[in-house]
């Protein structure tokens, strides 16, 4: 998701990012670009580390952009405030001019940018023309109220987040390099309304709009409207609590129950189709009996004001889906934070085969420093955190289920997360608390 930052004319300021969980701070490949510029260029490759340490804490403050310079406060080790700044030369206007000729000689580079993306072949044309957008080793130049002479760690620390800050939106690039957005745009669409070839006496073209002139020129169509917008909670179906009797065989709390179920249902079709991206795929496997009662059970309609019935088809519920209450209501848990995959998760061990094992401990080995890895009990596809209770919890479509010993039960503990390191941060409790070692070891 992009960060929104306070724009003027040519200064751009992006509020404090929360800390990084995980090894990597770079996604995109211009951003670790950035990245390779301080690692290779610095001095002090312990400054670096110490950088980057500061920065996953959540150290650096926000970041202000302009043209030439980055500029953040950072909190040392011991807490206090050092202003760092981060300096890299801007383009002049000749090296404008030759950006602007290229970018608008292929469509694809101003869809690209509109886009927010940076393809290698836009960067490879630049550097041919002379014009460096990405900084090269000793590029990135730094200045620190610490008095170090050379990059340090709040200086590191302010890289760190400013990759983050491109991995979003590499205009913080441009910006940096002396133009910012909208003047670019202006500039961008300037010029390719000033396109030679586009004469009278120029061949026929084919009825219609290319393609890719049309994807370029999305930025400044007038929006489409607006979705319709979602109710905030689901219809509430009738009560049937009436005086007349029921008829045989019915019961009016189920049918209230179901009812209730089957308004959530819609509604959450309703959210998802209005949804960007756009939801669950069509195609999902029908559900089995069981997953179907946790379905049920996790609307949790009898939780809401107006509404009837859960607590009386619980047990039904539970029974019919060959589980106890407690068994029911971790299942409910788990299907909240992520549906069948997440139930599967929650009630089935399964045996991991070599080559996703492989990977497993590949994703384990690279989501920590050494000093910061975690001791881990594997077994089938859980690991535990030796004396904590925590788990981490393979799914079978690779992603990792952090998971909490509450009450001497397994308890799913939050989404899932891609890498092993953010799923543990979420498991691990608010502060840090331990547990208890009969606790964490049974």
């Amino acid at each position: 998701m992009r960060n929104e930052g306070h724009e003027g004319h040519e200064e751009r300021t992006f509020a404090a990012l929360p800390p990084a969980h995980g090894k990597g701070f770079a996604q995109t490949w211009w951003g670790r670009a950035w990245l390779t510029a301080l690692e290779d260029g610095a001095m002090d490759a312990e400054q670096v580390r110490a950088g980057r340490r500061l920065a996953r804490a959540g150290s650096v403050g926000a970041v202000t952009v302009r043209p030439g310079r980055v500029t953040a406060v950072v909190r040392g080790r011991d807490r206090t405030p050092h202003r760092a700044d981060v300096l890299l030369d801007t383009l002049s206007d000749a090296q404008w001019d030759r950006f602007l000729d290229l970018t608008v000689e292929r469509a694809g580079h101003m869809a690209a940018l509109l886009d927010r993306e940076m393809p290698p072949h836009l960067v490879e044309d630049a550097d041919a023309a002379g014009v460096h957008l990405l900084p090269g080793l000793g590029d990135l130049e730094a200045e620190c109220d610490c008095g170090a002479w050379d990059h340090c760690g709040h200086t590191a620390a302010v890289c760190y987040q400013v990759a983050r800050l491109l991995d979003q939106d590499p205009f913080v690039l441009l910006l940096l390099r002396g133009r910012a957005e909208g003047v670019l745009l202006d500039a961008l669409q300037a010029r390719g309304a000033d396109t030679p070839g586009a004469s009278a006496s120029a061949a026929p073209r084919a009825e219609g709009v290319d393609a890719a002139e049309a994807y370029a020129a999305g930025d400044i169509l007038p929006a489409l409207p607006g979705a319709p917008a979602l109710p905030p909670e689901p219809g509430v179906p009738p009560a049937l609590d009436t005086d007349t009797p029921p008829p045989p065989a019915v019961e009016p709390a189920a049918l209230e129950f179901l009812a209730a179920r089957t308004a959530a249902a819609a509604h959450l079709s309703l959210a998802e189709a209005l949804r960007e991206p756009a939801g669950r795929s069509a195609g999902a496997e029908p559900l089995s009996v069981g997953q179907d009662a946790v379905r049920l059970a996790a609307g949790d309609v009898g939780s809401r004001p107006g509404a009837h019935g859960l607590t009386a088809a619980a047990g039904r519920l539970a029974a019919g889906s060959g589980r106890s209450r407690e068994q029911l209501a971790s299942a409910v848990r788990a299907w909240r934070l992520g549906g069948p995959a997440a139930l599967s998760v929650l009630e089935e061990e399964w045996a991991v085969d070599s080559n996703v094992l492989a990977r497993a401990r590949a994703a384990l080995e690279a989501a920590w420093e050494d000093d910061e890895r975690p001791a881990l009990r594997a077994r089938a596809n859980r690991w535990t955190v030796v004396d904590e209770a925590c788990q981490l919890r393979l799914g079978r479509d690779g992603r990792w289920w952090p998971y909490r010993k509450e009450g001497g039960r397994w308890m799913p503990a939050g989404d899932a997360a891609d890498d092993p390191a953010t799923a543990l941060a979420t498991a691990r409790p608010e502060g840090g608390e331990e547990p208890s070692p009969t606790e964490a070891s049974s």
